[in-house]
């Protein structure tokens, strides 16, 4: 199935393209992804492996599986991405063709259009491509958060030196000041740490159920509500007619 996201980020093309060659710093804000390793293959491409947890209800799912860059056009800023993975439990398999075009959108700021061509089989498959694009949809929306915050804190950078004060007129006509009370120095700010997303209280897993409910609720919910008056009803009239 294809998926397609857009979205912006407070910085330029070219830092946005140089942060999304990274791909342990990606890894870090989605939700249950984890880079082990990262290289090349035998044509200079870049490659990795990692992990990915997915809780789907009772049912927890490790993906452990590898990929590599097939297409990187830095002038076009436009890249494309393979991925493959596997239950550690044979519980299913999942692959994406990740292809990520950037855009200028303004000053400063850029675009980035996502199309994804996934295919998954065992528990997740359940769910059509609309309940998956909604879910997807969600997820993007906390890993872009993660993201911006990033950017934003290394497009601010560490803050500027103070420039040199200008020479006093004692100074500039070469005679001695008079000697002035030593102030005391005062306690460098403390320097913001960067941002990180933040962790589960006790399970870092990408909690697939959990985004699933609210999207077939929006999705169903009408008939929902309509099957569950119907059972109500047989079980009321069922009752009645036992007494």
């Amino acid at each position: 199935m294809d998926l397609s996201h857009s979205f912006t980020v407070p910085t330029s093309v070219a830092a946005t393209w140089e942060h999304f060659q990274d791909i342990g710093a990606l890894a870090e804000c989605f939700p249950g992804a984890q880079v082990t390793s990262v290289g090349a293959d035998d044509d200079g491409a870049p490659t990795f492996e990692g992990t990915c947890k997915v809780k789907l209800g009772p049912i927890a799912l490790v993906y452990a599986g590898s990929g590599r860059f097939v297409e990187r056009d830095e002038a076009a800023h436009r890249f494309v991405v393979d991925a493959k993975g596997r239950d550690k439990r044979g519980n299913g398999t999942a692959g994406a063709k990740v292809t990520v075009t950037m855009a200028p959108a303004g000053d400063d700021a850029t675009q980035v259009d996502v199309l994804t061509d996934l295919a998954i089989t065992g528990k997740p498959a359940q769910f059509g491509r609309g309940v998956m694009q909604d879910v997807s949809d969600k997820l993007l929306g906390q890993f872009v958060g993660c993201l911006e915050q990033r950017l934003s804190a290394e497009a601010d950078g560490p803050a500027a030196e103070a420039e040199p004060e200008a020479p006093t007129d004692a100074a500039a006509a070469g005679t001695d000041p008079e000697p002035a009370a030593a102030a005391p120095t005062p306690a460098a700010a403390p320097r913001p740490a960067s941002p990180r997303p933040v962790a589960a209280a006790d399970d870092d897993a990408l909690d697939l159920g959990a985004a699933v409910l609210p999207v077939l609720i929006k999705s169903y919910g009408k008939r929902i509500a309509i099957g569950l008056a119907v059972v109500l009803g047989l079980a009321a009239l069922l009752r009645r007619r036992r007494r």
